[in-house]
């Protein structure tokens, strides 16, 4: 017992002392995790035997991210998604998988031990890229949706390259924990209909078995036995998802979007939200903690070049992808920096490949020493995004001079994100004059693919509504993201312009409150 809790008392003290710093030089919780397990790991010896099985448990942190992540998620939004779901997902794992290949084979590596090492390193980590997402308020920007497309479409991309290991394997060879319990020695068709059948149970059981349960511990007004129900199912599709060898992130996930629309979503969100943190944290710090310096120092040249060679690949492959898919440019370089780096999914692939006699057990070290040290690079590449790429594009926008505006509207339509997007069609399909403002030149660009045509400039400037006919016209429709110059416009024109109709987007009830104040007729939360 003094064991374990000396243990805890180690991983827990590294935890709060790591992260604090971490966050305060603005290098986010995840690197702070990783250094903490590094120095009671590998560095000070610390702890050791029972990282492995720490990690374990710990990566019950990624399959509960991805329940909540599937919770925010409605299927109708799912299905929209589906483009960059198979586009950006496909040509992401495809493009890097030959890249890494190459990359393996001209170090002088054996053709299947190569191919085993690209598949396996074409993935990135779920858990590092959506926590840094969510920490730094990207994930629902273009880019931070496309990096958690491909992400979706690697956790379902695992499926095939377990089934492609074994395929790779020298004549003779046996595989070593192929696939869950339920599928050993099944042939491949009964294998398909099994995988088939899971999917079905966790939808069917999702619709129309948890609801119904839900309700009745809700009206037990026992909030443990809600936080109960919570990790009941998220353990138990767990579970089935092992028991016939697919992803468990993946199956979770699926819940989450099944209960996405029900009312009890929030319930489940504040109920996971606290072990999820915690175990994501322990997850991250045992990542740091079982890392192998000695295959370093054995293959130094060989791991170096790795590390190097996955993070810039994947760059190259992942930014003209983007490009291809229409990002903007800022968004493009989030995407391909944030998914530059190997995925916790290698630590299993990887054993399966050793255990199938594709890769030794010396390179098995190497390629996972890779993966953790380019985890350990991700963080850094955030913050040359957010201090660095993500201001000089902002600096380029400010730079540029307000478009002409040469024709005049019944309507301005200030800012053209999701809001401003739907009122713009509306407006265009009943032929009313509009006259559309923004301050984005990727939004912009956007509309330009449509047909549609926009302004450029900062509406909140009084000056630019007198350029657009404000003085003429009838409604202003305020859908800028800028909560503080949004109440600005409406006050603004509220007073100098009264005739004209306001109608203003608000972000939250506060702002509802405060647009009100400001002077607009109508908002919409």
């Amino acid at each position: 017992m003094d064991g374990v809790l000396t243990q805890a008392l180690i991983y827990l003290v590294a935890a709060a002392i790591a992260v604090p710093i971490a966050a305060r030089l603005g290098l986010g919780s995840v690197l702070g995790y990783l250094i903490a397990g590094i120095v009671i790991g590998p560095a000070l010896h610390l702890v050791g035997v029972e990282t492995s099985s720490l990690q374990q448990y710990a990566q019950f942190g990624v399959v509960m991210m991805l329940f909540l992540v599937g919770l925010e998620l409605q299927p109708r939004l799912l299905w929209d998604m589906r483009s960059k779901l198979i586009g950006l997902g496909g040509a992401q794992v495809l493009g890097c998988s030959a890249m890494l290949i190459l990359l393996v084979l001209a170090f002088g590596t054996e053709w299947r031990a190569a191919v085993a090492a690209g598949v396996i390193l074409s993935l990135s980590s779920t858990a590092i890229v959506l926590q840094s997402l969510r920490e730094r308020g990207l994930l629902k920007t273009e880019g931070g949706r496309a990096s958690f497309a491909i992400l979706l479409f690697q956790d379902i991309a695992v499926i095939p390259i377990i089934a492609l290991l074994p395929l790779l394997a020298p004549a003779g060879a046996t595989v070593q924990g192929e696939g869950g319990a339920a599928m050993a020695g099944l042939p491949g068709w009964e294998k398909a209909l099994l995988t088939l059948g899971a999917v079905a149970v966790v939808v069917v059981v999702g619709r129309f078995a948890v609801r119904p349960a839900l309700r009745i511990i809700a009206r037990t007004r026992m909030r443990e036995m809600f936080t109960v129900a919570a990790l009941l199912l998220v353990v138990a599709v767990t579970w089935l998802m092992s028991y016939v060898g697919l992803s468990a992130a993946l199956g979770t996930f699926l819940a989450g979007v099944v209960l996405a629309d029900s009312e009890f979503r929030h319930e489940l969100e504040s109920d996971i939200e606290p072990f999820k943190g915690l175990l994501l944290g322990l997850f991250f710090i045992t990542v740091g903690a079982g890392a192998h310096l000695t295959d370093v120092t054995r293959h130094p040249i060989f791991v170096a070049a790795l590390v190097a060679g996955l993070v810039l690949l994947k760059i190259v492959v992942l930014y003209p992808i983007a490009r291809l898919f229409r990002l903007p440019p800022s968004e493009r370089w989030l995407t391909a920096l944030s998914l530059a780096q190997g995925g916790e999914f290698a630590f299993v692939l990887a054993g399966l490949a050793a255990g199938a006699n594709v890769i030794t057990e010396d390179f098995k070290g190497v390629l996972i020493m890779s993966v953790t040290l380019s985890m350990l690079v991700t963080p850094a590449l955030f913050v040359i995004y957010s201090r660095l790429i993500q201001p000089s594009f902002k600096a380029m926008e400010d730079a540029r001079a307000p478009d002409v505006i040469d024709e005049q509207g019944t309507v301005i339509v200030a800012g053209i994100g999701r809001f401003g997007q739907i009122t713009a069609r509306l407006l265009r399909a009943n032929d009313v004059p509009q006259v559309v403002l923004e301050h984005s030149q990727a939004q912009l660009a956007t509309l330009a693919i449509f047909g549609s045509r926009g302004y450029y400039g900062d509406a909140s400037r009084p000056e630019m509504l007198e350029a657009a006919g404000i003085a003429n016209a009838k409604v202003l429709v305020v859908a800028i993201d800028d909560q503080d110059k949004a109440e600005a416009m409406v006050r603004h024109v509220a007073h100098e312009h009264p005739h004209v109709k306001i109608i203003a987007r608000a972000y939250d009830r506060l702002h509802y409150y405060r647009l009100r104040a400001a002077g607009a007729d109508h908002m919409v939360r």
